[in-house]
Parts: C-alpha cells; sequence; structure tokens
C-alpha cells in the first residue's frame, strides 16, 4: 500500500484535532494498516508487544546507559560534519572546504541531468555532483531512520539525501530519497517523495519504518548520498555542512518509566508564540496558523540562539499580521507532497539556515535527557499526540502537535512554550511531569472508541550553537548528539 493511500493522522493539523477533542471528549485517530506498523511519520515504532514499565528497558538514568543488566540507549544519532569527515567519503564532483564551518561543495560536476518538478510541472536542466558517506552500523540495530541536514543553498542551488540501508539478513534496501530540499522555493518546491518501499521498508514522508518489526527484521547499518545541484554553467553550489541520521528501535509501550526529577528549577528565556493567532492566513501552507505548530516552535527557537529574519526576507508577509517571522517559517518548512509544515528535518534544515546555528532530529529516552539539555541552556521541540484530558491544563487533544521544552519548576513539572494558544502572552504553560513524560515517550496510545494508535517516542528537535560551549557540547554528547 502507498503512502498516499495509508490512513495517516497528520501531525501538523493541530485546530482539526483540537476542536474535535472539545466537542467530542477525545480526537480520533484513523488506524494505519497492520503491516505499516504505524500510523504516520510522526509515530513511534513497532518493535516488541509490552505494556507498562518494564524495568529491562532503557530509561535514561545517568547510570551510562544500563540499569542492572538493561540494554544499551535504543537511539543511534551519527553526523558527518567535520573536515576530514568529509574527505572520508566518496566524492564524485564535489570536495570538502576547511574552515570555521567546513562543509562539502560542488567542485567539478559529474554531469547534467533534467528535473521535473512535480508540484510545478516545470522541467529544468541542472549539473550535479555526489558525495556518499562511508557505511554506518548501527550500535542499535533499528526499526526506524530520520535524516536530517543543515546546508546552505543560494538561489539557482539545492540538493537531494537519499539513504540505503542493510538489513539484519544483509540484503540492502533501496536508495530512498529523503528530501529533495533548498531553502527557498524558486527553483524548486522542497519535497518529500511518495511511493517509496521494498515490501520490507516504507518511506513516510520523513522516516524510514520497517513495514513488520514484530518479525524481527532490523536495519543495522545505513549509508547516505548527497547530490547537490546548480543551474549549468555557473559557478554556483551549495554548501552542505552537517548531514546525519538517526536510528532507533524504541520498544512498543503504552507507559514508560517514571524518573524522578533531578536538574531542575530552572527555565530558558525562549521568545513565545502563538500558531493559533495566525489561523487563516497562507492558507496554501497546510491550511494555515492552526496547523503551524512546528515552524513556530522552530522559530521561538531559532530566535532564543539570536536568529533574525531582515525587513527584506519578511518583505512577502501581509503588513496586518503580528509575528511575520511566523509566517515566514510555515513557507520556508512547508512540504509541498506533504502538504504540511511539520517534516521534521526540513524544519531542522530551516534552523540552519540562520548563522551560527545547526539542528538535527533525533529521539531522547527520558525527562532526564530534557534536564540535561535544559541546564545547558538548550531548549528542546518535543513532539508529542495525546486525548484531551491526558495532558492536564492543555484543553485540547491532539494527533500529533509540537511544543518547546523551556524549563522544569522546582518540582520537576515541565514547563513549555505551548504554540496552541490563543495569543502569545498564553503561549507559556506547565504540565505535570508524569503527564507530559507518558504522552511523549510513549510509542502506544489509545484514540477515541478504544483504538489503537501510536505515539512518537521521544522524537524532538534540538537546535544549538555552530560552535557550542563546553557545557553545551558535554550534554549534546550525554544524549548521543556530537
Amino acid at each position: 500500500m502507498s503512502e498516499a493511500e495509508q490512513p495517516q493522522p497528520s501531525r501538523r493539523r493541530l485546530l482539526a484535532v483540537a476542536v474535535a477533542a472539545a466537542a467530542g471528549g477525545a480526537a480520533a485517530v484513523p488506524a494505519t494498516a497492520a503491516a505499516a506498523g504505524r500510523s504516520g511519520p510522526d509515530s513511534g515504532t513497532s518493535a516488541s508487544a509490552g505494556d507498562g514499565a518494564d524495568p529491562d528497558l532503557w530509561t535514561g538514568a545517568a547510570d551510562g546507559g544500563r540499569l542492572g543488566g538493561a540494554r544499551t540507549r535504543p537511539v543511534d544519532h551519527r553526523s558527518w560534519a567535520t573536515y576530514p569527515e568529509w574527505c572520508g567519503g566518496t566524492a564524485r564532483g564535489t570536495r570538502a572546504v576547511a574552515g570555521s564551518r567546513p562543509g562539502l561543495v560542488v567542485d567539478v560536476p559529474r554531469g547534467t541531468t533534467d528535473y521535473r518538478d512535480p508540484h510545478t510541472g516545470t522541467t529544468a536542466a541542472w549539473e550535479y555532483a555526489t558525495w556518499t558517506a562511508p557505511a554506518h552500523r548501527l550500535a542499535v540495530p533499528a526499526t526506524e531512520i530520520i535524516a536530517s541536514w543543515n546546508a546552505h543553498t543560494p538561489a539557482g542551488t539545492w540538493l537531494q539525501v537519499e539513504l540505503k540501508g542493510t538489513y539484519s539478513d544483509d540484503r540492502d534496501t533501496p536508495w530512498y530519497v529523503m528530501g529533495r530540499w533548498a531553502s527557498g522555493d524558486r527553483d524548486i518546491r522542497r519535497t518529500s517523495v511518495a511511493g517509496q518501499s521494498d515490501g520490507r521498508s516504507t518511506v513516510w514522508t520523513d522516516t524510514l519504518s520497517l513495514d513488520d518489526a514484530t518479525a524481527g527484521l532490523r536495519l543495522v547499518a545505513y549509508r547516505l548520498r548527497l547530490t547537490l545541484y546548480r543551474r549549468p554553467g555557473t559557478r554556483l553550489t551549495p554548501t552542505v555542512r552537517r548531514l546525519g541520521a538517526m536510528g532507533s528501535d524504541i520498544p512498543d509501550r503504552f507507559t514508560v518509566p517514571a524518573t524522578r526529577p533531578g536538574r531542575v528549577g530552572r527555565e530558558l528565556k525562549v521568545p513565545r508564540y502563538s500558531q493559533e493567532i495566525h489561523k487563516g492566513q497562507y492558507p496554501e501552507y497546510d491550511g494555515g496558523g492552526e496547523a503551524w505548530c512546528s515552524p513556530t516552535s522552530s522559530q521561538m527557537v531559532i530566535e532564543y540562539w539570536g536568529g533574525r529574519l531582515t525587513a527584506e526576507q519578511l518583505a512577502w508577509v501581509d503588513t496586518d499580521y503580528a509575528d511575520p517571522q511566523v509566517c515566514h517559517a510555515a513557507r520556508h518548512t512547508y512540504d509541498h507532497r506533504y502538504g504540511g509544515c511539520g517534516n521534521w528535518p526540513f524544519n531542522a534544515a530551516y534552523a540552519a539556515t540562520f548563522d551560527g546555528l545547526q539542528g538535527v532530529v533525533t529521539r531522547l529516552t527520558s525527562l532526564t535527557d530534557l534536564e540535561t539539555l535544559i541546564a545547558a541552556g538548550i531548549p528542546v521541540i518535543t513532539s508529542q499526540s495525546f486525548l484531551k484530558g491526558e495532558l492536564t491544563g492543555a484543553g485540547y487533544g491532539t494527533a500529533g502537535h509540537l511544543m518547546t521544552v523551556v524549563g522544569f519548576t522546582g518540582d520537576g513539572d515541565v514547563v513549555v512554550n505551548d504554540p496552541a494558544a490563543p495569543r502569545d502572552a498564553a503561549v507559556r504553560r506547565v504540565y505535570r511531569r508524569r503527564e507530559f513524560e507518558n504522552v511523549w515517550l510513549r510509542t502506544k496510545r489509545y484514540a477515541a472508541g478504544g483504538k489503537v494508535a501510536s505515539g512518537t517516542g521521544g522524537v524532538c528537535y534540538l537546535y544549538f550553537p555552530a560552535h557550542p560551549a563546553a557545557e553545551q557540547r558535554t550534554a549534546l554528547a550525554a544524549v548521543g548528539v556530537r
């Protein structure tokens, strides 16, 4: 079954779900085909059956990833970002560049190809060059892999990211397209690619997922491939500064182990923006602001780190609209194939278009991980699904929603900037620790009528400086990001 045929809940369309929750007391979530093992690109994995706080599961304790014989951390994040790493891949027409932020650029193109943009119907010729990363063997055989990248793509350039996985039976997946991307939308329309499957795994918008993880098959390794494109006859080039992927095998569970408050009592001063004040604005981008939880959260954190848009960049936005930077973020994260602004790597890539910032998509495993990052001054954008009433004080239910964790109260409750607020001044919320922990980290949940749906299993965006301070580097390393 192709992705277009799969009944998938959208992590982008908050308002419709919230309204349904308010009217009916719960939000209905469509079930997927059993073979898919997930309800959409924002959902958790199907690893092993089980429910409850299994003492043999990773809990994020500060003991090196083990709890009396428990298995290692079920997330493996690997990135290529240094000059030696760029030199270590297979270059065909590309070259590594050194400097304070090393990267990869077009050197001598390998040829010219035509690309027909499915969203505009136009065909254009492009010179191209490629770079292929060495094979990375996952520390934890995975049921899902999500790629992410950071790049500068001046007008007249764009890039494609592909991934080829190796199964635990030594067979390979095809080269899957994980994204065709440009920071702007004048040359191509940034897009995911539908209909990619080999009968064993499928790409769901931004996530490569095993079709039946209960059968024991796993992805044990992968390779990433970049193709850089430019207008023929020019010396233009994209510059890719970071490329990576996160593989994970999160066990299926309706509840997760509770953590005790640790490094709490700190709140970061992150700007507060409401998506709801943009209701009806620019409906060509996923229906307007009520679906913009992801870019709204991204813009909050970008500005926390000092990222600013110029008057020239914002000139296209209606001057009657407040917070025009949120409209800009929605436009520049929009996935024209999916029809939404919540493509995870597209948001991370957008954040990294701001000078001095980089962004990754990964999974965290506990509130202890969040505490570690907050203590180092790094806010975290989290993805979660819940029924109305499962998160006290939210006032809505959602099949998928992004919010920004900005701190912890002295008692360990979670302080967030929740963009699903009627106005900017109401964005700050405090959610109960145990409730937030469960709706964010679980991979299975009950939707309206008792149907089983999927949870996100700890997915998050991390945006942080290109040159992190020592404390920040230590915190990032502690959660598996280097």
